[in-house]
């Protein structure tokens, strides 16, 4: 919360009394999360719901009372989008160990419930809702394709999420969309959906569609295909946010689609081959073999790897990666996550000849080791870097400036280290020093690896606790809380090159030194 003048000249008395007044408005309840309040026992704060930097009044007409923990790890800083954000991590919550989608949000307002009656007479397209009225609509027929759909608007309880095309969840873009919508503009591109089987399933639009059900809206107005043909759609969808760039689909997108497009050819393939869907006992250098004319696949089984990990509910960096770039309140852009972290974790040429389900049951397929092992290694990123240490409401705009300036009081120390490591030309320079920790510990305690498929190696303990040492130290080394460097080697973008002579030599290029010595694994670790 901004500071606030209005707040800070009531006595102890007048502020009670004003919490007071504001739990009987809200009759009893949480402005953000709306469950009841426990005065007895729960902290409370008094917050502005508009905040000042947009406008709003600092005077108690703009006040609400919140539990102090919602309050804290409120996801915007004006409370009524804050109360929205709320609703879709209770819905996040309750879905547990997977990231929340498009079904789960039309399952908590009530949606997914039921097909319409639908009919197809030539060129028109006649269907009935819950009233059992009728609705004519004209088919429009695509001159090139020949795929047929229509432009209809659809009550959420007809409305399910299709899991085969996109299967998708729901990622922080949702939060500037419901900002968005929020003050009142429009959306300007329909949400796409299919016909299967007289079941309205949309494919894509779902962050849109759900930041307008998050708001309040019950019809979701949708494009609607026909009949249509199921794998030019998943292409096309995939295409346009990759090759043709139709609509801007993020490297983390793309590692979504990835992961769909792999799984779709696993049934292809199992399909073609008269294998069960629960048989994976071929490879993923058998599908590359068997689909040998698409060039796209050895990516697919990669970015469908990048993909699980990223969004396991065990990966603690995720909360601090900005996926669509346009955040202010996040460190970590999922470029740099991507180019620098994960693609020095994952080989992107080893492409492996066990079956799919090599030792699953064990817990011992390649890939399921990878997966735990990376998320241990990001979780130690995580943990050191910036769990209790980066803070989204100071967030990352101007913040070398504002040290430079000197207004910077409420910037910490952690808070700037964080934000500075996050970059990345130093991720890319310090991340092959951490993998060389690993290693280094594995060659001293005896265990044999390749270091092409390093992660798929069971690291033993004191692997892992010569890791966290060095990370430790590394997060800890002075210049990342140096706030005289904003001027100098802060200051700009520097280059992976630069980084690396400074942790192999402790000085910049020109000979300026920043660091006590050149960082050495054994220094580091003991």
């Amino acid at each position: 919360m901004a500071h606030s003048i209005f707040l800070s000249k009531l006595s102890a008395e007048e502020y009670k009394k004003l919490s007071d007044e504001l739990w009987e408005t809200q009759n009893g309840r949480c402005y953000i999360c709306g469950r009841e309040i426990d005065r007895d026992v729960e902290e409370t704060n008094i917050d502005h719901i508009v905040p000042l930097a947009t406008g709003g009044k600092d005077s108690p007409s703009n006040f609400a009372l919140t539990h102090a923990g919602c309050n804290k790890r409120k996801q915007d800083g004006d409370l009524r989008v804050a109360q929205v954000l709320e609703k879709l991590r209770q819905i996040q919550e309750e879905v547990g160990n997977r990231t929340a989608t498009l079904a789960d949000v039309l399952g908590y307002f009530g949606g997914s419930k039921k097909d319409p009656n639908i009919k197809v007479d030539g060129d028109v397209f006649k269907v009935a809702f819950g009233d059992g009225m009728a609705q004519t609509f004209p088919i429009f027929t695509d001159g090139l394709s020949g795929e047929r759909s229509v432009f209809i608007e659809v009550p959420i309880e007809y409305l399910f999420h299709d899991g085969l095309i996109n299967p998708r969840g729901i990622n922080t873009r949702i939060g500037g969309l419901i900002k968005e919508f929020h003050r009142g503009n429009p959306q300007l591109q329909v949400a796409l959906a299919r016909l299967d089987c007289g079941r309205i399933k949309m494919f894509d639009g779902q962050h849109k569609t759900a930041a307008q059900l998050l708001l309040g809206q019950r019809k979701v107005p949708l494009r609607l295909f026909i009949d249509p043909d199921v794998q030019r759609l998943i292409d096309a969808n995939t295409n346009a946010g990759s090759k043709l760039k139709q609509v801007a689909f993020d490297r983390a997108i793309m590692h979504q689609l990835a992961n769909t497009l792999y799984g779709e050819r696993i049934e292809r393939y199992q399909r073609e081959h008269g294998l069960p869907d629960d048989n994976y006992s071929f490879s993923e250098q058998n599908l590359v073999s068997y689909f040998k004319g698409q060039a796209d696949l050895r990516r697919y089984i990669i970015d469908a790897q990048k993909n699980q990990i990223t969004h396991s509910t065990e990966n603690k960096l995720t909360a601090y990666i900005n996926f669509d770039g346009k955040r202010k309140d996040l460190p970590l852009s999922y470029s740099a996550y991507d180019k620098a972290i994960l693609s020095h974790l994952i080989d992107s040429k080893n492409i492996l000849d066990k079956p799919l389900d090599y030792r699953s049951e064990e817990q011992r397929n390649p890939r399921q080791i990878e997966q735990s092992q990376i998320i241990r290694f990001l979780n130690i990123l995580a943990n050191e870097i910036y769990v209790e240490k980066f803070d989204p409401e100071i967030g990352t705009n101007r913040i070398e400036n504002r040290v430079s300036k000197g207004d910077d009081a409420a910037i910490t120390n952690d808070h700037l280290a964080a934000f500075r490591m996050s970059k990345e030309e130093i991720l890319l320079a310090a991340v092959p020093l951490m993998i060389d920790v690993v290693t280094y510990a594995l060659t001293f305690s005896g265990e044999s690896f390749d270091r092409q498929s390093l992660f798929m190696t069971e690291f033993p303990a004191p692997v892992w606790e010569m890791l966290e040492k060095f990370v430790s130290s590394y997060a800890a080394l002075p210049l990342w809380r140096n706030r005289a460097l904003a001027d100098t080697i802060f200051s700009g973008k520097q280059t992976r090159n630069y980084w690396k002579e400074i942790f192999s030599t402790g000085c910049t290029p020109d000979g300026t030194r920043v660091l006590e010595a050149p960082l050495k694994i054994i220094d580091m670790i003991s």
